[in-house]
């Protein structure tokens, strides 16, 4: 490896595909404090790559045991899912704060071992839940803040996508070692904002299905939650879609809150944008606010456009840093990765023998 990089805390990232090149790299460089030093992967298109996207300077390893002695900062795990434990196990037991892609783990029982782990060497673990800083979520946690839904009774979140050919590779396996799969994947994401939001569930019901011709692994599944506090969750996520419903749809005592359209922030990274002080990032047009009102639709123009906030995924890094620095809770703790796995286990359960799952609180 040639010479290390010495402005900033030290990251050393493992994996360099969809999640390592188009998320945690980018978000890692444009973060004040935090510098990207190392990347994991023995794939020359890929190492010729990050070097082209973050500087000669970038040194390379073969394997996430080379970061161990490496004198790095943070360890930031953007493997496949299968692999997300054991690398996470070796870094905390070799002393490094660790970032890790959702979903943690498989299983919530191995999300609080490491937990436990982390806190026993106390160390930083964090899980990667961007999706915390979507603009339509940041939009709708402070419509709900303000009081301006009334109290909440139904909430409605859709990830949907049209693509009725599988891409194949890990994520669309069927081998149940791989974790992959939209219930752990896209899953994790909507699962997490609906807690995040509306508290514990009590209980989890789900329907997961594999639809298109030659796929392994469910590509259209919904999940169906009751908070504590008796909000009812309806979560769909979806390859099959030829009709994308609404992201949003919320319905409270006073007023609904629907928006349609994802947050502009992952394409505007895949298309090689990045973050930057002083420039807008984050930001959709007028036309694609979401509409508050009650009693008409907003397709026909019933309710009042509401000003969606920026979207903000830089302040995932922001935050980490800062718990580096200052000490404290990160911005997403294991704790809260295991208690979204018991809802995707519960609802793993529920797709399989039709049941519906009570989970303890």
């Amino acid at each position: 490896m040639n010479a290390p990089q010495t402005e900033g805390l030290r990251v050393g990232l493992v994996g360099y595909g969809l999640a390592g090149s188009v998320f945690h790299a980018p978000l890692i460089a444009a973060t004040e404090g935090l510098a990207l030093d190392t990347v994991v992967t023995s794939n020359p298109e890929r190492r010729a790559q990050a070097r082209a996207e973050h500087g000669a300077a970038l040194r390379f390893a073969d394997s996430p045991e080379e970061l161990y002695d490496a004198g790095l900062d943070l360890v930031v795990i953007a493997s496949p899912n299968k692999t997300h434990v054991s690398i996470a196990t070796g870094a905390l037991k070799a002393g490094l704060p660790v970032v890790v892609d959702k979903p943690l783990a498989g299983t919530a029982a191995e999300a609080r071992d490491l937990a436990s782990l982390a806190e026993e060497r106390g160390l930083l673990l964090s899980v990667f839940q961007n999706r915390r800083w979507d603009n339509d979520f940041l939009t709708l946690q402070r419509l709900i803040a303000d009081g301006e839904l009334g109290e909440i009774q139904r909430f409605e979140s859709r990830f949907e996508r049209w693509r009725p050919q599988p891409k194949g590779g890990w994520r669309e396996s069927g081998d149940p070692s791989e974790i992959g799969g939209l219930l752990y994947d896209l899953g994790s994401h909507v699962v997490d904002q609906a807690l995040v939001l509306f508290g514990p569930a009590l209980r989890v019901y789900a329907e997961a299905d594999v639809r298109r011709p030659g796929a392994q692994a469910d590509d259209d599944t919904f999940i169906a939650i009751t908070h504590a506090n008796g909000v009812r969750s309806h979560l769909y996520v979806s390859a099959t879609t030829a009709q994308l419903g609404p992201r949003f749809r919320v319905l409270g005592s006073s007023a609904g809150y629907v928006k349609y359209g994802l947050d502009p922030q992952e394409a505007a990274l895949r298309e090689g944008e990045r973050p930057s002080a002083g420039k807008p990032w984050g930001v959709e047009p007028e036309s694609l606010w979401g509409r508050i009102g009650s009693g008409e639709s907003p397709l026909t123009g019933g309710g009042d456009p509401v000003k969606t906030a920026p979207g903000d995924y830089p302040a995932y890094y922001a935050a980490i840093a800062k718990a580096l620095r200052e000490g404290g809770e990160p911005p997403v703790t294991a704790h809260e990765a295991a208690a979204a796995l018991d809802v995707l286990e519960a609802a793993r359960r529920s797709a399989r023998e039709g049941v519906t799952v009570e989970l303890a609180l």
